[in-house]
């Protein structure tokens, strides 16, 4: 039997969290997914391990209080934490904003889908791409 793929979504928006949620479920079924509604509370509940170490985690980059760059780099400076992909999510489409958390350390950058298919179709090549890193380390 294989593991089941974790993915963690971290996103103020409900709406947008659940449409995230969603489509990777519909892409996997066989895949879990958790969620938190802000950077710090997705910190604490996977230092706590109060959810299980996720594949992957999708970070919303505005958020109030701890937004996805603050959070994006704590993560990245925890030890238990450092090596779980980061895939941004945003409506942005800012060159500069891209490249700064792909240089903290952002496997991927995903600017926010209208459309069902058009995520689904995004997040199967993104997870694909996650899931081949994997295997190479």
């Amino acid at each position: 039997m294989t593991r089941k793929i974790i993915y963690y979504v971290v996103d103020d928006d409900l709406d947008d969290q659940q449409f995230l949620i969603d489509a990777l479920s519909k892409n996997d079924p066989d895949s879990q997914c958790y969620s938190a509604n802000s950077g710090s509370q997705a910190i604490s509940n996977l230092k706590n391990a109060t959810v299980p170490l996720p594949d992957a985690i999708f970070l919303d980059l505005n958020m109030p209080h701890q937004n996805g760059k603050q959070c994006l780099a704590e993560l990245k400076s925890t030890s238990s934490l450092k090596d779980v992909p980061v895939v941004i999510y945003s409506t942005t489409s800012n060159r500069i904003e891209i490249q700064d958390t792909l240089r903290m350390g952002a496997s991927h950058f995903m600017i926010k889908k209208s459309s069902f298919k058009g995520l689904r179709e995004e997040l199967s090549l993104i997870t694909s791409a996650l899931h081949k890193e994997d295997s190479v380390k």
